[in-house]
């Protein structure tokens, strides 16, 4: 099979082979590690390690924690500003997609909100590039890749007289950035860290408990902090694949060796619809995803014809976003080039028919 579904999305080969082995027998302790406890040391060496997997990949400094926390990155729509926004204060939006317009209705339940930037206009096609933040804005967020529409921050703002916050679901840890510079990250783990059913969040401590409202224990980064992760019970599996998934990457010379191949596959593929007038696409071309190639056929007809072919060809997840329609070919990480190869010798085949 050739998974370019948009999450939950394809794994590494070995990594679901030792997860199954894990589910059987976990270290040879003869426990599943469905099994085994939160706070048993067995489980405290996986999240430890996990944890400073992430800090070494992402070349973290002591001021910035990581959490792996229950709930999807939707939760974080709200948490983000539970944690940094007070309810006089605004906090700045760029709004690039869906995933950016539901984290601004959450945010408005916590305090003001002024989107300073937006995309809707053209069908979220492209980035914004010119825009400025009050002087007295609590924080700056966005999503720095839209797996819906297709689209991905290429050039990350200058302005540092604020906070940064970024949803990083569709393209944490799959090309170097200086993560340091952003004050919180978070990033639901089933496209390019591990399974579903766990959200990564790294946050700068220095800049919690800075609001006035009371914060629910489960939703205060500061006690997920102080609990080392394990304030309540975590999805043990999830983090643990989270854990095999970062030992792969680091195995693959980290990110700046899968960033390598990450813009190969991407290459490939926008090559391919350019040069075949049949699949179209409406992003501008310097904002299109690395990990999210968007585009359509105009004949419906034609369209349905295609995703039959994909799926004769064992080829699967191509089908786009309900609220877009076309075709979406997610690239994450552990999607290998051959696939992409597979997928776009097909996709001149098809074309050549039409031609």
């Amino acid at each position: 099979m050739y998974n370019f579904n948009a999450g939950p999305t394809v794994l590494p080969a070995q990594v679901l082979e030792q997860a199954s082995q894990a589910i059987i027998n976990y270290n040879n302790t003869g426990l599943s590690i469905l099994e085994i406890g939160h706070r048993t040391p067995l489980f405290q060496d996986i999240m430890q390690e996990a944890r400073t997997l992430v800090k070494e990949l992402m070349q973290l400094d002591a001021d910035h924690e990581v959490l792996f926390l229950h709930g999807g990155a939707s939760t974080q729509f709200f948490q983000v500003p539970i944690n940094l926004l007070n309810a006089k204060d605004t906090a700045a939006y760029v709004d690039t997609g869906i995933w950016g317009s539901k984290a601004i209705a959450e945010a408005k339940l916590y305090g003001r909100v002024k989107v300073v930037a937006s995309s809707k206009d053209k069908q979220y096609s492209y980035i914004p590039k010119q825009f400025s933040i009050p002087s007295n804005t609590s924080f700056l967020h966005i999503t720095t890749n839209n797996t819906v529409e297709g689209t991905q921050w290429h050039y990350l703002p200058t302005d540092k007289n604020t906070l940064w916050v970024a949803d990083m679901s569709s393209d944490i840890v799959s090309r170097q950035l200086n993560f340091n510079q952003f004050d919180c990250i978070y990033a639901a783990a089933q496209k390019n860290i591990g399974a579903a059913g766990v959200t990564m969040v790294v946050v700068n401590k220095n800049i919690l408990g800075n609001t006035s409202r009371p914060i629910p224990s489960l939703l205060d980064y500061r006690k997920h902090i102080a609990a080392d992760s394990v304030l309540s019970t975590p999805p043990v599996f999830a983090v643990y694949t989270c854990l095999l998934n970062l030992r792969w990457l680091k195995a693959q010379g980290g990110i700046a060796a899968i960033e390598k191949i990450n813009n190969q596959k991407a290459t490939l593929l926008y090559n391919t619809l350019d040069a075949l007038p049949l699949f179209k696409t409406i992003v501008n071309k310097e904002d299109r995803s690395i990990m999210n190639v968007c585009f359509f056929i105009e004949n419906s007809i034609i369209e349905k014809q295609f995703l039959d072919i994909c799926t004769q060809e064992n080829i699967v997840g191509i089908k786009g976003h309900r609220t877009v329609g076309g075709f979406r070919v997610s690239l994450y990480n552990a999607v290998p080039l051959s696939a992409v190869e597979v997928f776009t010798e097909m996709m001149k085949r098809f074309a050549h028919t039409y031609a």
